[in-house]
């Protein structure tokens, strides 16, 4: 199916942009990594007000000539110098006193990374970055901890659903640093015969090496 946006002649003549308010548009990202058997969060220290000096998600405002999958993507580069990291779109969060500057809506996406990959880093308008355990992370600024609760939420469900743990190890892994990353995210003690049933629908484990493996997905 096509979709047309149409271009300059499609406007309306006399039309006046300037006659509606806009909000403007954020992304915010919720990178969760693996590190010594921890599911670990980044977060930033604030710089400036609002909420200065508290940590918050990284993220920042959306450029208008850019998408919302590029702008998150530009934040993940500018904050860990990470690219090719595997995001999903976890959803928009717009109440309308979220943010105290003026009416913000962000769109948030959920990130996951291989810690041997990571060098955090702050941005222009952070203090500093740092890792924190995603289960217990200190004060958040704005709605973001309402945010992590639902990216923790959704990484839950999708453990069963698709290989996303694989997105937080390395290419060859053992079954133990498997079962770890599991356990990591479902805070509780996994039987690796279980994971091994639940991921045969969503690819295969081939050996690689002494008692490591790389898995290969289903091709869609």
């Amino acid at each position: 199916m096509k979709s047309r946006h149409g271009g300059p002649a499609d406007v309306p003549k006399g039309y006046d942009p300037s006659k509606y308010e806009r909000p403007s548009v954020t992304v915010d990202i919720i990178l969760f990594t693996v590190r010594e058997g921890r599911l670990e969060v980044l977060l930033i220290r604030r710089k400036f007000k609002p909420c200065s000096g508290l940590w918050a998600l990284p993220g920042g405002f959306v450029d208008m000539k850019e998408n919302l999958e590029s702008a998150a993507l530009r934040e993940l580069k500018e904050e860990t110098d990470l690219e090719n990291v595997y995001i999903e779109q976890l959803g928009a969060y717009g109440d309308p006193d979220r943010d105290p500057r003026t009416r913000v809506i962000t769109v948030a996406y959920l990130a996951l990374a291989y810690a041997d990959r990571l060098k955090q880093r702050a941005g222009d308008d952070a203090a500093e970055a740092a890792w924190f355990p995603a289960y217990s992370p200190p004060e958040l600024a704005f709605d973001h901890e309402r945010i992590l609760t639902d990216a923790l939420e959704r990484l839950r469900a999708r453990l069963w659903e698709a290989p996303v743990a694989f997105k937080l190890l390395g290419p060859y892994f053992t079954i133990t640093e498997l079962r770890k990353v599991f356990e990591a995210i479902l805070e509780r003690r996994i039987d690796p015969r279980t994971i091994r049933r639940r991921i045969k629908s969503m690819g295969r484990l081939a050996p690689h090496g002494k008692n490591r493996y790389r898995f290969y997905p289903v091709k869609s």
